[in-house]
């Protein structure tokens, strides 16, 4: 039997509290059977679930279904090959389960299974099978996509990272299921900061699962982390730029200012400076990232940047990137620009009648409406169905809450967040224990199985133990 998780909140702000019960009623669409299993599927339209997104969204939607987050990972584990490679997507058409092995399709997957060991009780036999699992992905990286042996990792197709429509790709194909390298395109195999930094993640959480299991590997796996983030950094970062870039099969430098060099935050590949730099020069700037509406995937400054409506990552934000953004910048300590993305994400949503679409206009925040089946646009008068209910749009709200109101389960540690100028309860179980979060918006009591921790002046994180020893503070706002 699974462990105990749920999650409640109210609020003072009318708005806010639309925002949630919609984003809570809708991800509730997105649950479905893929055979025996019950996992949450992309939603929006897309009715699989993805390496990209599901094993990510799921775990953030665990506190209302540990079920469906443990299988959101397990399928992938189970489907993966013999020769370690992971499928890039799971469909289930007629009942039948099908795993897909046609392209990547990004991996935001080891800091999800790993969150998800502690959620489910601690649970060894998991934390085997996941080391297990990042062991043969690592090393099938590094047999199949090092093709010219620099040390950089290739993506070989536009949906091997999932950016379908971008320009930096060329006329690379969107699809190529071989292990060998394509040959006879402008810019693939391309060296990408993504791919190399896929195998950081996993090395990185490979040392974090060997510290758990006290196995000895640990420094080993930290070393070999260390070494893939040099690689990085010598092979793809502009130090004069103070961003990543990619290079093209030539070894050219693929001159287009993406913001991919957060999705490097996203798996920690980055140094610190790196991260701070990029933030600083490129993030924050209102002529590149930091539009009225921001994080488009391309600089707005950009030659490439097209702010297309349709599912493009070469300009608009993605609700996507919304979600990645969280743990990105918060690996990094810039916990207070999460708070400052989260009310930009949070306003339009509720002053668009929470209609959670996949992309927003980065000028004025408006979602950009598309067919609900082809994406194609649309008009908001033609009669069509339009998307809604696009899972990543729908977590990153709800995750976005849970960081500037309420609880979240981090590794083991509670974080209580309390946000300032909301009157707000907040409560959850998880860890075995129920936590609760009661402000008034200045002042916050928090306790753990209804015992009192402490009040605290709002716009702070306070982070314990699961049994609510107090370990550290951190300004949100």
């Amino acid at each position: 039997m699974l462990p105990e998780t749920w999650v409640s909140f109210s609020c003072g702000s009318e708005a806010l509290q639309r925002v949630w019960d919609a984003a809570e009623a809708k991800c509730r669409w997105n649950l479905k059977r893929f055979g025996d299993d019950l996992v949450l599927v992309e939603g929006g339209g897309y009715e699989k679930i993805w390496l990209e997104t599901q094993p990510m969204g799921g775990e953030m939607y665990a506190l209302r279904s540990l079920e469906a987050a443990r299988n959101n990972c397990l399928l992938f584990m189970r489907h993966q090959r013999a020769d370690g490679r992971l499928p890039g997507s799971i469909r289930c058409e007629g009942g039948a389960v099908e795993a897909q092995f046609d392209k990547y399709q990004g991996f935001c997957f080891p800091y999800p299974a790993l969150n998800l060991y502690y959620l489910l009780g601690e649970d060894q036999d998991w934390l085997l099978g996941l080391r297990d699992c990042l062991r043969r992905f690592d090393a099938c990286l590094w047999r199949t996509r090092d093709s010219d042996g620099d040390g950089l990792l290739e993506s070989f197709c536009v949906y091997d990272t999932g950016e379908d429509l971008a320009l930096r790709y060329g006329d690379a194909p969107n699809w190529w299921p071989a292990d060998e390298p394509p040959r006879g395109y402008a810019v693939v195999p391309m060296a990408s900061m993504d791919v190399t930094s896929w195998s950081y993640a996993c090395r990185d959480t490979l040392a974090r699962i060997s510290r758990i299991l006290g196995d000895g590997e640990a420094e080993t796996w930290r070393r070999k982390a260390a070494e893939v983030a040099e690689r990085l950094r010598a092979g793809l970062w502009d130090e004069a730029r103070g961003a990543c870039f990619d290079r093209d099969r030539t070894g050219r430098t693929v001159d287009i200012l993406c913001h991919n060099t957060l999705r490097c935050m996203y798996w920690g590949s980055v140094s610190q400076g790196m991260a701070d730099r990029f933030v600083r020069e490129h993030l924050l700037n209102p002529r590149e990232f930091w539009t009225p509406f921001p994080l488009p995937s391309v600089a707005a400054s950009d030659p490439a940047f097209r702010n297309a409506p349709e599912n493009n990552w070469s300009g608009q934000p993605e609700g996507l990137t919304y979600q990645r953004a969280i743990l990105a910048l918060e690996h990094y300590g810039w916990h207070t620009l999460v708070t400052r993305l989260g009310e930009k994400l949070l306003r339009t949503l509720a002053e668009n009648g929470c209609r959670f679409t996949q992309q927003f206009d980065p000028f004025s925040g408006k979602p950009s409406l598309v067919h609900a089946v082809t994406h194609q646009p649309v008009a908001e008068w033609s009669g069509e169905p339009i998307q809604d209910a696009y899972g990543p749009t729908m977590l990153a709200a709800l995750e976005y809450i849970a960081h500037r109101y309420g609880l979240h389960p981090h590794l083991g540690q509670v974080w209580f967040s309390l946000g300032s100028g909301v009157a707000c309860e907040y409560e959850a179980a998880f860890y075995g224990h129920r936590y609760a979060i009661r402000s008034d918006g200045k002042k916050a009591e928090i306790a753990a199985d209804g015992r009192p921790l402490g009040i605290f002046a709002c716009g702070r994180r306070v982070v314990t133990d699961a049994a609510g020893r107090i370990l550290e503070m951190v300004r949100i706002e």
